[in-house]
């Protein structure tokens, strides 16, 4: 009975040693947590310049300003704790700039009463202007290094000041979980990207490869993606905008339509349009005699969704012939001025014309791979495009 004793002792001892809890851990009482983070060109805000009159500078250049946006812990409260609403709608933004991230996180702990982690950041919003001046593999570095920084977080580039798009007029969700579930709505519409997170980016950033970012514009109180930002592969840094069409355009010849609408016009100039159900697409790279080019084969089936020619009878198979070729017409012309922006205006491949090239032809890949936005300015690009139109809705005649 002894022994058990002393034996049930150890055994003890033994689970409360292995019992090692939270000692290095922050308690949660003492954490700020940050859900957005917007980069912008550096401008000290007016209250970081009262602050430094006060003594508040340290040695530093201005060259980024970032802006967190805080939240209570109460906002992650599950949907059954709060009844379903799931999230409050208090925030606090706040600004510093320098020339470091990491140390402009560490200059919040001077102004805060709790220490800022990012385990909950869900966007990083990061303006052109910013862009353009500095290359995108620097500013993230932090980011993509810091252990406490989910992959899955977001990165939008903005069109004005960055830190207003983590601004809220209205009440509801804080601005950075709006920002997160408006690219959800991308099922509905080919205009919104698929989201790139920063695991995607550093991927991107590997390839040295040029590539695109989605866009988002904040004018008064509303927020609005406006196209997507190409960041030049060789650089890092953004070099121009391609528009919302330019973005369905891309995503028909990446195979990736999930929300596809095409609007045209008839012969009697009446609004029609076409509603994408499904789409394939199949990029070709042919090398003949040295000299590449790319063949495109786009094949889609969808709905006549709206008709506003009252004359004529969308049953008849006359009319959805004539309406299926408006349509093929329609969309080679959004592709054949994307790709004049891409080839001629820009230079780049954003496409994912290159990558299918390094799949096919590996070899050929290899030899172009290092200048290969020179080589795809200069390359002839075909398309083939077949509509099947499989319904017309609910006939008024």
């Amino acid at each position: 009975m002894r022994k058990r004793r002393i034996l049930s002792l150890f055994l003890a001892a033994g689970l409360l040693a292995l019992q090692t809890g939270c000692w290095s851990s922050k308690e949660i009482e003492d954490l700020s947590l940050y859900i957005g983070l917007a980069l912008d060109a550096g401008e000290p805000t007016t209250v970081e310049r009262e602050l430094e009159k006060q003594g508040g500078n340290y040695p530093k250049r201005n060259l980024i300003t970032a802006t967190i946006q805080i939240v209570p812990m109460g906002n992650f409260s599950s949907d059954k704790q709060s009844g379903g609403q799931g999230r409050k709608s208090e925030f606090l933004n706040m600004s510093e700039t320098g020339d470091s991230l990491f140390e402009i996180m560490r200059q919040y702990s001077l102004r805060l009463k709790r220490a800022v982690i990012g385990q909950h950041l869900k966007v990083i919003v990061v303006s052109t202007e910013l862009v353009r001046q500095q290359s995108i593999d620097k500013l993230m570095d932090f980011v993509l290094r810091d252990n406490d920084t989910r992959p899955s977080c977001i990165v939008l580039l903005s069109k004005g000041k960055a830190r207003k798009t983590l601004e809220m007029a209205y009440s509801g969700d804080p601005p950075a979980f709006k920002l997160r579930d408006m690219l959800q709505e991308r099922f509905r519409t080919g205009k919104i990207m698929n989201e790139v997170n920063l695991t995607e980016l550093n991927e991107r950033l590997g390839t040295k490869q040029s590539f695109l970012l989605q866009e988002v514009s904040k004018y008064g109180g509303e927020t609005k993606f406006t196209g997507a930002g190409i960041i030049k592969g060789s650089t890092g840094k953004w070099i121009g905008t391609l528009d919302q069409t330019d973005v369905e355009s891309i995503a028909w010849i990446q195979g990736d339509v999930e929300g596809g609408v095409i609007k045209s016009y008839d012969w009697r100039n009446e609004t029609i349009t076409y509603e994408v159900e499904d789409e394939k697409t199949q990029i070709t790279p042919r090398i003949e005699e040295g000299r590449l080019s790319f063949h495109v084969k786009i094949e889609s089936e969808g709905r006549l969704i709206e008709n506003w020619d009252l004359e004529e009878d969308p049953s008849k198979t006359e009319f959805l012939e004539k309406a299926k070729k408006i349509f093929e017409k329609r969309l080679n012309q959004m592709l054949e001025t994307t790709m004049h922006k891409m080839q001629s205006e820009y230079k780049t491949d954003v496409a994912g014309f290159g990558n299918r090239l390094r799949i096919t032809h590996p070899k050929y890949w290899k030899e172009v791979e290092s200048h290969w936005d020179d080589v795809f300015s200069r390359t002839p690009v075909t398309f083939d495009i077949d509509f099947t139109i499989t319904d017309y809705g609910a006939s008024k005649k």
